[in-house]
């Protein structure tokens, strides 16, 4: 009867004790699996873009049109933005009327050398040099007289002064073309900038990938890049998301046995039961200190051709020694 008694009260014993355990969550439950363990370390960090790049423009003016939102895929050099161009245009067609007017110019200075220059070419001076020899000859034979004499000497001495003010001419002329040819050149100059700053008011992507922000809407003024660095107007940011990286920390007893080129295994959040593969690209030579604690930055790049690590992700990079 006392074995009774006994048995009774452990099985009610037993009883509460079943009765008061909590239930156990079903995902906190895993099926027993035979498997190879791993010596590992774990980084955790945010996960990062390949790539990331600030849109900013190279042109003043306002957005008349935005061509891309958060989170759209853009291909290198898609249009993403358009500024106003009224004023722009303008500039151009005021630069085109100084070039073709400059040209003008350097054709009519082309023609008048032309002309200085046949004017360079009479004949006079030669003339007037073989009156003059005759004269001397004949002179001394006592044919000619000294009135003829003085005469051809004069007339020479005219052609010769003569030719000299033409050769003159013809160098003035060349120095005027030359002139003129500069001015066409910095016209031209002048038009290259304005079509070039009317090309800068279409803001196009610079490498493929994702819009990660815009914080511009359309009517938004844009100040160019090029008067107030990095000051300037941020359009939007964009990523290639292809590949990401994870910076994470790990701790000064654990980083000698990490290396470049090891395996990682990659675990988010948003995908619990799924891992992502990986590889230590990068370890920093120094190492940070914090309330004590000494950490090296560990960077490991993952690739992601479907896109589903997003940027700034909470990873846990778990780096495979053995």
């Amino acid at each position: 009867t006392l074995g009774v008694v006994v048995l009774l009260v452990v099985v009610l014993a037993a009883l509460g004790a079943f009765r008061g355990t909590k239930p156990i969550a079903p995902e906190k439950i895993v099926t027993i699996e035979r498997g190879d363990i791993a010596r590992s370390v774990v980084a955790r960090g945010k996960i990062g873009p390949l790539s990331k790049v600030e849109v900013k423009s190279k042109a003043n003016g306002l957005i008349i049109s935005l061509l891309a939102d958060v989170g759209d895929s853009v291909t290198n050099g898609q249009v993403l933005a358009e500024l106003d161009k009224e004023n722009l245009q303008a500039q151009v067609r005021e630069a085109q009327a100084t070039r073709d007017g400059e040209a003008a110019n350097l054709q009519a200075a082309i023609a008048v050398e032309a002309k200085a220059r046949i004017e360079a070419a009479n004949p006079e001076l030669e003339f007037a040099q073989r009156d003059f020899v005759r004269a001397q000859e004949l002179f001394k034979q006592k044919i000619a007289s000294q009135q003829q004499l003085d005469d051809a000497s004069r007339a020479h001495e005219v052609a010769k002064n003569r030719q000299q003010l033409l050769d003159a001419t013809v160098q003035t002329a060349g120095a005027q073309v030359e002139q003129a040819r500069a001015r066409v050149a910095a016209a031209k100059a002048v038009l290259d900038r304005a079509e070039e700053t009317l090309r800068y008011a279409t803001i196009r992507a610079p490498f493929s990938g994702i819009v990660l922000t815009r914080p511009t809407e359309v009517g938004d003024a844009v100040s160019s890049i090029l008067n107030l660095g990095s000051a300037a107007t941020l359009i939007m940011t964009l990523g290639d998301v292809s590949s990401v990286y994870i910076k994470g920390e790990v701790d000064e007893a654990d980083i000698g046995k990490a290396d470049c080129g090891q395996r990682v295994r990659t675990k988010v959040e948003s995908f619990p039961n799924e891992s992502f593969e990986g590889v230590v690209k990068r370890i920093a030579p120094m190492g940070r200190e914090l309330n004590n604690v000494t950490t090296f930055e560990v960077r490991v790049s993952i690739l992601n051709p479907q896109g589903r690590l997003r940027v700034n992700m909470t990873a846990n990079a778990e780096i495979v020694l053995e």
